[in-house]
C-alpha cells in the first residue's frame, strides 16, 4: 500500500532512484503477488492486486510494452466483427471496457476515432442487402455500447452516400463503393497506456522493476513460492531470489517458457498459446486524403487504415510465427500484401516509397484445432498448473482489465483473508484525474506557462494532468522546451521525463515506446538518436562511452529492421533482424526445441 502522506504522482514516479529501491524490496520482502510480464495484462494485474491492498511486485525482462503491447493497431474497440460471429459476450465485455477507458480510466489516452465501413459496388438488390446487413451490425454495436458501455464515450454511427463517403475520404475510389457507414471506436497509444498502468501500480505501492529477467521458479515440494531473477542492468551481478505467496505469469507469447522452467515435474498447463504475426505500415498523412479511418474486408482477415496524428497506420496481417519472439520481422511479402490490399480502394496507389515506418507484433492466441491463426480464440484463460503459479493468456488489448481482475480473483481466493474485490473500474490512471477541466482550460494553461496552446494540447493528450510537471521542467531548463532533433512533433522534455519518471533505461525505450519516433519518421529515429542520448544521459548519468554504445546499438537496430523488410519471406527477414542484438543482451527468445511444447 502507498504511504498516504505521499502523493500519487510522487509514489508513481519510476525514477532511477526508485528502481534501486524496488530492487532492494525484491530481495528483502515477501510479496502476496509477484507478476511476471510488463505488458498490458501484467501491468493491469499489478494495478488490480495493489489496489486491493495486496503487497505486489512486477518484474519485466525488457521494457514496459516491449512485446505485443506496443505493436497493436492502436485501437480500443468492441470487436465489431464479433457481432457477425455472434460472439455477443465478447462484444459486451469489450464495449464495457471501451466506455470505461474513454470516460473514466484514461480519457487522456483513449479518444474517439471515426471509421468508415465502405459498401462495395454491387447491383441494386445487393446494395440494399449490404446496407441493411452492415447497418444492422453497426446499429447493434451502438446499442450494445449504450446499454453496456459504462458511459459511451463515442458518437453514434451514420449512413453515408457515395458522395458523402468520398467527401469524408476523397481518396476512396468512386467505382469501388456505393456508400459507407461511419462509426466510432477508441484510439490510443498502446505503449503509453502500459507505462501509465505500471506507474499507477507503483503509485498503489507495487515494486516495479524492468530489465529484470526471471530465470527460474522457487519451489517447496510441488508449490511455487517465488522466482529467481537476473538484473540485466548489472551483468556481473548474481541472480537473486524473490519470495512470493502467489506468482502470476502474464507473459503472452512467452507463456511456454514458464512451463519449460518446470519441465522436471512434467508440467502440462491446460492451454496452448500460438503466436500470430501482425504487420503494420505507417505512411504520411499527405499520402492519403481522408478525415476518417477505413475498415476493409480481405480474404483472410480485416484491414484497418487509421489516422494517427500526421500519419496513417495500415494493418494488419495475421500469419503464424515461430521464429524470434522479441523482434518479429516484417518481410517484403508482408509489406506487399498490405499495399496490394489497401490499393484496391485508393485512387492513388501507395508504393514502398510512401512508407515511413513498419512495425510487427505477435498476438498470443489460445490455440484450438484450426490451423489458421485468424480462427484461433481471442478469449483469455486463467489456469493454475501448479500450486502458487497462475498463468493468464489470450484475450485482447481492450479487455486487459477483465483479464487482470480474473487472475487476481484467483490469487485472492488462494491467499484467503479479507482483501477487497477488484475496483479498477473506479480507479483512474495517473494523469486522468481532472483531465476534462485541464483540456477545457488549456489556453489559460498555455498563457500561464508561456507556451503555445498547441504545445499544451500535445502534452495533455500524452500525459494528461501530469503535463504540469513537464511544463515545470521546461521552465526550469529552457533547453528542454525545444523540439527533438529529427522529430519536431516531440519536445526534448519528453525524453528527459521518460528517463526521470517513466522508467526508460535505454535509448530504444524512448525512441520506440515512450515516443513513436522509430516508426513515425522516415529516418526511423536515426536523426534523433544523438540528441535523445544526450538528454537521457543527463538524467541517467551516462558517460561518453555509454552514450556512444546506446546510439550505435539503436542505429544497428534500424539498419537490421530496414534490411529485414527487403527480405522475401519470414525466414530471411528473421535472420536479418536478429543481426542486431538486444541492448539488454537477452538470449533464449528464439523458438527452437520449444516449438511443440503444449501449453
Amino acid at each position: 500500500m502507498r504511504d498516504p502522506s505521499v502523493s500519487r504522482y510522487t509514489a508513481g514516479r519510476l525514477s532511477p532512484i526508485r528502481r534501486a529501491s524496488d530492487l532492494r524490496r525484491l530481495r528483502d520482502e515477501q510479496f502476496d503477488v509477484l507478476v511476471i510480464g510488463g505488458g498490458v495484462t501484467g501491468a493491469g494485474a499489478a494495478v488490480d492486486a495493489a489496489s486491493r491492498g495486496l503487497k505486489v511486485a512486477l518484474v519485466e525482462a525488457r521494457d514496459f510494452a516491449a512485446g505485443t503491447s506496443s505493436r497493436s493497431s492502436k485501437l480500443i474497440h468492441g470487436g465489431l466483427r464479433y457481432l457477425e460471429q455472434l460472439e455477443l459476450h465478447l462484444v459486451h465485455e469489450a464495449l464495457t471496457e471501451r466506455g470505461l477507458l474513454a470516460t473514466r480510466l484514461a480519457p487522456h489516452l483513449v479518444r474517439p476515432v471515426p471509421i468508415l465501413v465502405p459498401l462495395p459496388s454491387a447491383n441494386p438488390a445487393q446494395r440494399v442487402w449490404q446496407r441493411g446487413y452492415y447497418g444492422l451490425g453497426v446499429a447493434a454495436y451502438d446499442v450494445f455500447a449504450g446499454v453496456f458501455g459504462g458511459g459511451r464515450g463515442m458518437p453514434l454511427h451514420r449512413h453515408l452516400s457515395r458522395d458523402g463517403a468520398r467527401h469524408i475520404f476523397p481518396s476512396l475510389r468512386a467505382d469501388k463503393i456505393t456508400g459507407a457507414i461511419r462509426y466510432y471506436d477508441g484510439q490510443m497509444d498502446d505503449a503509453r497506456l502500459v507505462v501509465n498502468l505500471a506507474r499507477t501500480a507503483a503509485a498503489q505501492g507495487a515494486a516495479v522493476v524492468t530489465s529484470a529477467r526471471v530465470t527460474g521458479f522457487l519451489r517447496e515440494a510441488r508449490q511455487v513460492v517465488g522466482v529467481k531473477v537476473k538484473d540485466l542492468e548489472s551483468p556481473g551481478s548474481e541472480e537473486f531470489e524473490v519470495r512470493a505467496k502467489t506468482v502470476v505469469a502474464a507473459t503472452g507469447v512467452w507463456s511456454d517458457d514458464m512451463s519449460q522452467m518446470l519441465h522436471d515435474v512434467g508440467l502440462r498447463p491446460g492451454f496452448k498459446v500460438r503466436a500470430s504475426k501482425g504487420v503494420h505500415l505507417v505512411v504520411p498523412r499527405s499520402a492519403i486524403t481522408g478525415e476518417a479511418g477505413l475498415i476493409l474486408r480481405t480474404a483472410t482477415s480485416v484491414l484497418f487504415v487509421l489516422p494517427w496524428g500526421g500519419h496513417w497506420i495500415i494493418g494488419t496481417t495475421d500469419t503464424d510465427w515461430q521464429l524470434d519472439r522479441s523482434h518479429p520481422a516484417a518481410s517484403a511479402r508482408d509489406i506487399r500484401y498490405l499495399l496490394d490490399q489497401v490499393n484496391e480502394v485508393l485512387d492513388r496507389p501507395l508504393t514502398t516509397d510512401d512508407i515511413e515506418g513498419v512495425y510487427a507484433g505477435l498476438r498470443p492466441l489460445l490455440s484450438g484445432e484450426a490451423d489458421s491463426t485468424s480462427k484461433l480464440s481471442r478469449e483469455h484463460a486463467v489456469i493454475e498448473p501448479m500450486l502458487g503459479l497462475m498463468l493468464v493468456a489470450g484475450g485482447k488489448y481492450t479487455t486487459y482489465r477483465v483479464m487482470a481482475a480474473d487472475v487476481i480473483d484467483r490469487a485472492v481466493r488462494r491467499l484467503g483473508g479479507s482483501f477487497r474485490e477488484s475496483r479498477t473500474d473506479q480507479l483512474p490512471l495517473l494523469g486522468a484525474d481532472g483531465y476534462s477541466a485541464a483540456w477545457r482550460d488549456r489556453q489559460d494553461m498555455a498563457r500561464r506557462h508561456g507556451v503555445t496552446t498547441g504545445v499544451v494540447e500535445h502534452l495533455l493528450e500524452r500525459y494528461g494532468t501530469l503535463t504540469v510537471h513537464l511544463l515545470a521542467m521546461m521552465a526550469a531548463e529552457p533547453e528542454l522546451a525545444v523540439p527533438l532533433d529529427g522529430a519536431p512533433e516531440y519536445l526534448a522534455v519528453e525524453v528527459a521525463y521518460a528517463a526521470l519518471a517513466e522508467g526508460a533505461l535505454h535509448l530504444d525505450d524512448v525512441l520506440t515506446r515512450r515516443t513513436r519516433i522509430s516508426f513515425e519518421t522516415s529516418h526511423r529515429g536515426s536523426e534523433s538518436a544523438e540528441h535523445a542520448a544526450r538528454l537521457m544521459g543527463q538524467v541517467l548519468g551516462w558517460d561518453d562511452t555509454i552514450r556512444t554504445r546506446e546510439v550505435e546499438h539503436y542505429l544497428a537496430r534500424v539498419t537490421a529492421e530496414r534490411e529485414s523488410q527487403t527480405m522475401p519471406d519470414d525466414l530471411t527477414a528473421d535472420a536479418a533482424r536478429v543481426g542486431a542484438p538486444d541492448v539488454r543482451g537477452l538470449a533464449g527468445d528464439r523458438r527452437t526445441d520449444l516449438l511443440e511444447i503444449d501449453l
